[in-house]
């Protein structure tokens, strides 16, 4: 027997005085109420009721017990309810980001919207690695790349999609190539470093073309120093839109070979699928979904 749900029985029965009211009050069925109260006072050792075929009193056990019943009833609910308050937007909620330009606008905006909740902290971690959701235990992710993992609830905030860039004072230096074989033969590049084999890892524009820059002047493990580089006017290199994107807007990066078909990313948020998701990690996940949509609205139609 369930001794907090039989109480609940009891003290409808002690309102209502019918068990055919009660059975409608609680969605069961009279012969449900009937034997819970009976088992209830089995547990007490004490009839709660007497009987008969119209209806039913309170015992003089069955009138001492109801206040007590009934203060028990309610600090449980009140236990229940201050625990949901208080775990509605009281602790922390670790997010793993990327290492975006934008980072710098997206977390002021978000620190904005926690600080109406005092109790309420962050655990940012930005960084190229995707951090582990169970072993970091990470609540809200954002990530670009193809697809998310199973188990996850996404969020899609863009389509995106790297490019070829290089300075205008680079243009002016060595010209401006007629070809992309033109390009990847003669002109200073940069390019990112594979981990694995330490060598470059060229430039995938697609999958069909992939391009070894022969001419490679500077190479990273960060795109953020590549975009350094490239910004100095001594290299061209393949960036994620994201990165170069205020750049080409402003005129300091042009664009080169617009029209060769880009292998397309996804600039996503996600959270791990879990039984019970506090309310903090809803509310930072609704956050910083809107904030992103906001910064990146444009990338869908640029990409």
């Amino acid at each position: 027997m369930d001794k907090l749900n039989a109480l609940k029985f009891f003290c409808s029965a002690a309102e209502t005085l019918q068990f055919r009211e009660t059975a409608l009050r609680l969605s069961v069925s009279p012969q449900v109420v009937t034997r819970v109260i009976a088992e209830l006072e089995a547990a007490l050792g004490e009839q709660l009721f007497t009987r008969n075929t119209r209806n039913i009193r309170l015992t003089e056990f069955g009138a001492e017990f109801l206040p007590r019943a009934q203060a028990l009833l309610a600090e449980s609910e009140n236990l229940f309810a201050a625990a949901k308050t208080e775990d509605e937007m009281h602790g922390i909620v670790r997010i793993t980001v990327p290492r975006l330009l934008q980072n710098s606008e997206v977390l002021p905006l978000l620190l904005a919207k926690c600080a109406d909740y005092p109790e309420l902290y962050l655990d940012w971690r930005s960084g190229d690695v995707k951090l582990n959701a169970v072993e970091n235990q990470i609540d809200i992710g954002v990530r670009i790349g193809m697809e998310a993992e199973d188990l996850m609830i996404v969020r899609k905030i863009c389509d995106t999609a790297d490019k070829i860039v290089a300075a205008p004072s680079y243009l002016a230096r060595h010209g401006t190539p007629e070809t992309l074989e033109e390009l990847a033969a003669r002109f200073p590049a940069s390019s990112l470093i594979n981990a694995d084999t330490n060598r470059p890892w060229g430039w995938p524009l697609n999958a069909d073309l992939h391009i070894f820059p022969k001419n490679i002047r500077f190479v990273s493990d960060d795109p953020e120093n590549e975009l350094a580089a490239v910004l100095s006017g001594n290299v061209a290199a393949y960036l994620p839109d994201y990165l170069c994107r205020p750049y080409l807007q402003n005129g300091e990066l042009v664009e080169l070979f617009p029209d060769i078909p880009r292998r397309p990313w996804q600039l996503y948020v996600y959270r791990p699928q879990r039984t019970v998701t506090s309310v903090r990690v809803l509310k930072v996940f609704d956050w910083l979904t809107e904030i992103l949509r906001t910064i990146y609205g444009e990338a869908e139609n640029t990409a």
